[in-house]
């Protein structure tokens, strides 16, 4: 790779220092171009030999080493030199930085002052990185001290931009905004630090403010303070400045950066204006995967599962690859939509790809087989993770939650003991749903007073919604009333927690009372005024459903159809109670018949009290036969007649008592497992006998 005979050659006939040091730099210069350590190791060699003194080469030695992959080399080249000068020492501090050892570099600095060697501005922008990686604030303190005694403070944009960025990742955003103020000529560099910082704490109406002063400063934004300011205008929901800079963004020619493009999706998004961010979308120039996954993960917030999925498509057929963040969003659509088979071709994906021990990964496939009533799945990708955190054993623990299995739930949350996890207020909501699925009330209790007594955690509305839920589902009404008095301002959800209790223990005198507290807050709630016609019509209080249907009537209040879906063979099949417009509706019809009188020889008796309407008993019991779930379950079975798989069925509402009962004894009679998923929670049938004990 070099001629040595031609470098002594240079010496013995008077060749220029300069000249022998252009050789020696253009050798580096090709051993970096071909990443070859070995060249580097036998350019160094070369020039001891030689004779010539390498410390005018040494900073092209050490940018060699680094860019060949030998940090280390280079420290012990840099270790070797008697008194290095402040550029090698600029070097090696920010080349330990760039390469994620920052203790290291705080260890270098503090060996460069106790040398005597004053830092310079290139020092303390690295330095300041160093200090805020690490979380040492007395010691970026320090520094910013001797930064100002040498005079870089006010008068150095490069040293106060690293002194922003600082304070802001300790979180001193007042100390940060006053260092932005005392520096005598600002630049877009040391504004965009600032808002940059606001804005990924979750202050961004100081963001907004900050990038408003700079404007009227007439400092021109660049692509990074407009991309940051436009995710600050997503999250305050604030489209009309949202689109003031989007016109500056085409204004100032950066609407094909991609920062720039990703921050116009999202903030699109955030605003729920999901056919302007596929607008932009559709005007990128070369989509990427950042890009790709912003609009997938903005579609399935909105609520457009089905559009995510079909981009997901497009994506993979475009040839770029997803990531872990990517294919978390496309699960956590399936989820929402119930979509198991296309999340099991997910899981496929995330296997084949690597990234089945990824943390985000890993959570969102829990979510998506919790959802899916597939806790064994759920658990198997669980104790696969390479990582357990906070989230993934969240996640868990809410899928057993959701699907009845409250014993597991509370084992789980045992276990973040000894892997040293601190619960948060997530974990709590999910190990009182648990509770309050199963039945636990006593163990829910526990839980409770477990989180008044940790200062760490506040006590949240969820919190108390879900332990009102717990006490009035086992006829504790009293108290259930009595701890709404510790809520603070108690919100709507709350008292509809209590007013459903009511209903299903038919306490009308106590849900009359509940009523007024929910009206108080929402006058034209449709969902508060059916649970008390359904509570009045449960106790046969006819001129009550009367009044109140009236009353609904009057305030134009659309009650929701009870709706059931199953999906078979890829296709869903929607049945709504009473109806009978599926094309295959008499076939169904023959089923459910035969079913029904199959499950009345072993025991099954109909019960009407179920029947929310003034009928004769015998229309009353033909009613109960064309529930939704019933219709639903017969189609399934004639469809997948011959199969021994399980049947999942999936309703709007909750499964009234009567369809309960009636699968518990389905399950029995076909000897099909069969999993139901209604608006509160999942049950498990098989064998006679459902996951929730008849507690729900």
């Amino acid at each position: 790779m070099f001629d040595a005979q031609y470098c002594v050659h240079a010496f013995v006939n008077n060749t220029s220092l300069n000249e022998v040091s252009q050789l020696y730099t253009s050798l580096i210069g090709q051993c970096i171009q071909k990443k070859s350590l070995e060249g580097i190791r036998g350019v160094q060699t070369h020039i001891i030999k030689s004779g010539m003194s390498y410390f005018s080469l040494c900073h092209k030695l050490f940018d060699g080493y680094v860019k060949c992959g030998s940090l280390a080399e280079a420290r012990r080249l840099f270790d070797d030199l008697p008194n290095p000068h402040i550029v090698a020492w600029n070097y090696m501090i920010s080349s330990h930085v760039s390469h994620g050892k920052t203790a290291e570099a705080i260890q270098l600095y503090e060996k460069m002052l106790e040398g005597g060697v004053i830092p310079d501005e290139y020092t303390f922008s690295s330095v300041f990185k160093a200090f805020s990686d690490l979380g040492l604030v007395r010691k970026g303190q320090r520094a910013h001290a001797l930064s100002v005694v040498l005079g870089f403070e006010i008068f150095n944009g490069f040293v106060a931009s690293a002194l922003v960025d600082m304070y802001t990742k300790f979180d001193k955003m007042r100390d940060a905004h006053l260092i932005l103020d005392r520096v005598v000529e600002k630049d877009v560099v040391l504004f965009t630090a600032l808002i940059v910082g606001y804005a990924q704490r979750g202050h961004d109406n100081e963001a907004l403010q900050v990038f408003e002063n700079m404007v009227s400063q007439g400092i021109k934004a660049n692509e990074y303070t407009l991309s940051s300011i436009l995710i600050s205008c997503g999250n305050l929901g604030n489209i009309v400045k949202g689109k003031l800079i989007h016109c500056l963004v085409i204004k100032s020619g950066l609407e094909s950066a991609v920062a720039s493009q990703t921050s116009l999706l999202t903030m699109y998004l955030r605003c729920s204006l999901v056919d302007d961010s596929i607008k932009v979308f559709n005007q990128l120039s070369h989509a990427n995967q950042v890009t790709w996954t912003s609009l997938i993960s903005g579609l399935v917030e909105n609520g457009r599962e089905e559009i995510a999925l079909s981009t997901f498509r497009e994506m993979i057929r475009s040839s770029i690859n997803p990531n872990s963040f990517t294919l978390s969003g496309v699960l956590q659509a399936c989820s929402s939509i119930a979509m198991l088979e296309v999340g099991e071709q997910i899981h496929g994906i995330i296997v084949k790809i690597g990234v089945e021990g990824d943390k985000y990964a890993g959570a969102a496939l829990i979510n998506l087989y919790g959802k899916c009533g597939n806790t064994d799945m759920a658990r198997f990708v669980f104790d696969a993770l390479t990582e357990v955190d906070v989230v993934s054993i969240n996640s868990m623990i809410y899928a057993y939650a959701q699907n009845g299995f409250g014993h597991e739930a509370l084992k789980l949350f045992e276990r973040m003991k000894s892997l040293r996890l601190e619960p948060n207020d997530v974990t709590f909501i999910s190990v009182l749903l648990a509770c309050n699925n199963s039945g636990l009330v006593d163990k829910g209790c526990q839980v409770f007073a477990s989180i008044r007594s940790n200062y760490k955690i506040e006590l949240t509305r969820d919190h108390y919604a879900c332990m009102i839920d717990l006490l009035g589902r086992s006829r504790r009404l009293e108290e259930a009333e009595m701890l709404i008095k510790e809520v603070r301002n108690p919100d709507m959800v709350i008292w509809r927690t209590l007013l459903n209790a009511c209903r299903i223990h038919g306490e009308v005198e106590m849900a009359e009372r509940v009523m007024k507290k929910v009206l108080e807050l929402a006058p034209g709630d449709e969902g508060t005024h059916i649970l008390l016609t359904n509570l009045y019509a449960s106790a046969g209080k006819w001129n009550q459903v009367i009044e109140m249907k009236s009353t609904i009537r009057d305030l134009k209040l659309k009650k929701s159809p009870a709706m059931s879906w199953v999906d078979v063979d890829r296709e869903v099949h929607t049945f709504m109670a009473g109806d009978l417009s599926h094309p295959i509706s008499h076939e169904i019809l023959e089923i459910l018949h035969e079913l029904i009188e199959k499950v009345k020889t072993l025991g099954y008796n109909p019960d009407t009290k179920f029947v929310l309407q003034d009928l004769e008993e015998e229309k009353k019991i033909r009613s109960l036969y064309y529930h939704s779930e019933k219709l639903a379950i017969a189609f399934a079975l004639w469809k997948t007649s011959g199969r021994n798989t399980n049947i999942r069925i999936f309703k709007n509402l909750r499964v009234c008592g009567d369809c309960h009962t009636w699968l518990k004894f389905v399950s029995s009679l076909t000897g099909r497992d069969i999993i139901a998923r209604d608006a509160k929670r999942f049950h498990h049938f098989k064998e006679g006998v459902c996951s929730c004990g008849d507690y729900w």
